[in-house]
């Protein structure tokens, strides 16, 4: 494999950013752009970083791993510098120089399931955690990525492999008077099952924990929807002006509240307009409106007409509509779920509390770990063909049918956690059982 390297940071302004570097010959390199070497593994080590002129480009962290003892299981080396884009630039320059190839997306935990550092399920258990939306998301998926997950299915697949040796050992040697199929091992067919069947029962889908809460602020220009959107965020994520119009585009940010992530969308106010940019603008907000889960109506007075309109616009979806501007008075009339003031910040704990109700509805359930749809799709076809052997030898439809079952479910367990392997079945069989010919 080549030398692969990418910057595991985002690429913004920050205090720091970390790039990392792996492949065979990688460490060769650290001299070249460090001016020295380094001596320990799994050291953190302060140093100049060199451009090919063997300038400064800036003071750096380096810390490298000896494979097979890294993520990857190959040589890496990481190199933790100051988050400035021009650092950055000037250092992906050094590594392209170096002949460094830039790494695809999950190419390092790709490499470490190719060099069985984890399994499949592991590698994909990586992104289930960056992309966990709440608390118990990022619990279920950190099992995953520990390898407890992997631990329970590699231990189904044991107990099917001894219920197929039990099965071949019976079709192979029944003849030279050794007893394999017995009541024991019937009954143990059938404790696999029932334990197998708990076990997919406590795996719930990564679509469940992963649905975002989206809440669609809509309302007249003015009305302070940036301002109320900002607010909830905690910092200015939508330019705020008072002139009007002049929010045109769809704006999203994340909110995390009370263990519960929420997508926030402020859209355009909505008026008549011969402006064609704005006039998109408002198109898009209300194009949203069909996904949204919350629509929010902000005002800063009271209309019916006005409020009777966003009414109707949200017309089958949850909708609150808020008063804004409280610092400046309360508004003349009742009419809105909720008075705040972007401004000060007041009503803002019970328009939160508000908000979260409207999901509070969905039940997690109590679920053991987080898995795929493939995951969940290979279990079923697994617990199929176990059911489909329990029924053959209840029947006694043919060993041979029986131990193809058998096969299958254990095969559908092995690409669950990326395991292709030729079949050590016989080897099995005379390790487990004292059987000379």
């Amino acid at each position: 494999m080549s030398v692969v390297f990418a910057l595991a940071t985002p690429p913004a302004k920050s205090a720091i950013c970390i790039f990392r570097v792996s492949g065979p010959g990688c460490l060769d390199a650290i001299k070249k752009i460090t001016g020295s070497g380094l001596k320990k593994a799994r050291t953190f080590y302060l140093r100049p970083f060199l451009d090919s002129h063997g300038g400064v480009v800036d003071r750096v962290g380096v810390v490298f791993f000896k494979g097979p003892e890294s993520y990857t299981g190959e040589d890496s080396f990481e190199v933790y510098a100051h988050g400035g884009l021009g650092v950055m630039s000037l250092i992906v320059d050094v590594f392209k120089g170096l002949g460094f190839d830039e790494a695809p997306p999950g190419e390092f935990t790709k490499r470490a399931f190719l060099n069985n550092k984890i399994s499949l399920n592991e590698a994909e258990a990586v992104v289930d955690v960056i992309d966990s939306s709440s608390r118990e998301g990022v619990y279920l998926s950190t099992k995953s990525l520990s390898g407890t997950f992997t631990d329970a299915v590699v231990d189904f697949s044991k107990r099917i492999d001894f219920l197929r040796v039990g099965v071949e050992g019976e079709i192979d040697f029944s003849d030279e008077g050794e007893d394999f199929l017995n009541s024991s091992l019937i009954g143990d067919l059938d404790k696999v099952v029932a334990d197998f069947s708990l076990f997919v029962d406590g795996c719930v889908g990564r679509k469940h924990y992963s649905t975002k809460n989206k809440i669609l602020f809509v309302g007249p220009v003015n009305s302070g929807k940036s301002s109320v959107f900002n607010r909830l965020l905690g910092f200015e994520r939508a330019l705020v002006s008072s002139v009007a119009g002049t929010t045109r585009d769809l704006v999203e940010s994340e909110m995390f509240y009370n263990n519960a992530s929420f997508s926030l969308l402020d859209s355009a106010g909505i008026r008549e307009t011969d402006d064609l940019i704005e006039s998109r603008g408002i198109d898009i907000a209300l194009s949203q409106v069909g996904d949204a889960d919350v629509v929010v109506g902000v005002f800063d007075s009271f209309d019916n007409g006005v409020l009777n309109k966003f009414l109707t616009l949200a017309r089958g979806k949850n909708y609150l509509s808020i008063f804004n501007k409280l610092d400046l008075g309360p508004p003349n009339q009742q009419g809105f779920d909720c008075l705040v003031s972007a401004k000060t910040g007041e009503g803002f704990g019970e328009l939160k509390n508000r908000l979260a109700a409207f999901f509070k509805v969905y039940d997690k359930g109590d679920y053991s770990f987080l898995v795929r749809d493939r995951h969940i799709s290979l279990f079923n076809s697994s617990l199929g063909c176990l059911k489909k052997a329990s029924s053959k030898i209840e029947k006694d439809e043919g060993l041979e049918l029986v131990a193809e079952d058998l096969r299958l479910a254990r095969g559908f367990l092995d690409e669950v956690v990326g395991i292709k392997s030729s079949d050590s079945l016989l080897g099995d069989i005379f390790s487990s059982f004292c059987i000379g010919k």
